[in-house]
């Protein structure tokens, strides 16, 4: 069985999508429909912009989510997935390719998220670290004994986890968790605490578009971030969508769960190749590729 997989933020590079633009005459419609959709032509940023335009929330989130859909789309309807599951925003990306989400649908609900999801990190100076090293469970005691919003939001694979939260929260615990063993606790360069408590006003905003959108039933289970199970009703994909803003990325456990339900191929869709490393880490051995 057959799983598709899709990045999140941070995958993204200059350049991408053009080869599947300049060849493909649909992928080609469907990246012009996109800049009509967003209000400007985020594919000119995406094949030539530069490396800080592709930073801005604002045009990171979708930029990634067109990649990882277009090539999707790209293997035609002959190669359908049996399970997808993406990895924060790349959930979005996983919903389209199962046909929860149509792609304007799905490309509208992504920049609305990048913008409160903005918003939100302008009202809370926040932050995210990663953590190597340490079981789950000891980044989880140390995080509780910290004064301040700090929680771990990006269960990755084993002995690699990502804290998120308040700045000077985030200082303490990596201080803290250095003590206890870690071998790197190492702040990102990232917009804000993603996946924490600070995203709850980004929760909020979201949760109203998200409940505005027409959810279909998906032809094959969306493992989803929050509790790593499958999912096949749209009501339930749409409870987990919105709770994933300020709940954890479970990734470590949705690719063990699609494994154990049979999955013993993965494919990553999208900028990048940090899934191929994360499924290799979590199940060595297993058939791993991706496209980009």
């Amino acid at each position: 069985m057959t799983a598709y997989v899709f990045p999140g933020q941070g995958a993204q590079f200059v350049g991408m999508g053009k080869a599947q633009y300049d060849n493909n005459p649909e992928v080609h419609a469907l990246m012009e429909q996109a800049n009509d959709i967003l209000g400007f032509r985020i594919t000119d940023l995406m094949f030539n912009g530069t490396d800080e335009d592709l930073r801005q929330t604002a045009v990171t989130q979708p930029a990634i989510f067109i990649h990882s859909v277009v090539l999707a789309k790209s293997l035609g309807v002959e190669f359908q997935p049996d399970m997808v599951a993406g990895h924060s925003l790349g959930e979005f990306s996983a919903l389209v390719a199962a046909g929860a989400l149509s792609f304007e649908d799905g490309l509208r609900l992504v920049s609305a998220r990048a913008h409160a999801m903005q918003e939100a990190c302008e009202l809370n100076p926040s932050t995210m670290a990663a953590v190597l090293g340490l079981p789950d469970e000891k980044v989880e005691e140390v995080c509780k004994e910290i004064d301040g919003v700090v929680v771990c939001a990006n269960y990755n694979c084993p002995g690699q986890l990502v804290i998120s939260g308040e700045n000077a929260a985030i200082e303490k615990a990596c201080d803290a968790l250095k003590a206890a063993g870690a071998k790197r606790a190492l702040k990102l360069n990232v917009g804000g605490g993603f996946h924490s408590p600070c995203m709850e006003p980004a929760r909020e905003k979201l949760a109203k578009a998200i409940k505005e959108t027409p959810f279909h039933k998906p032809v094959c289970p969306v493992y989803q971030n929050v509790d790593a199970l499958p999912h096949t009703d749209p009501e339930e994909i749409k409870a987990n969508l919105i709770a994933q803003l300020t709940a954890p990325v479970r990734w470590t456990r949705s690719v063990e769960n699609m494994i154990k339900d049979g999955a013993d191929n993965f494919i990553e869709l999208g900028p990048g190749k940090v899934l191929q490393g994360l499924v290799t880490k979590i199940h060595p051995g297993i058939p791993v590729s991706g496209m980009q």
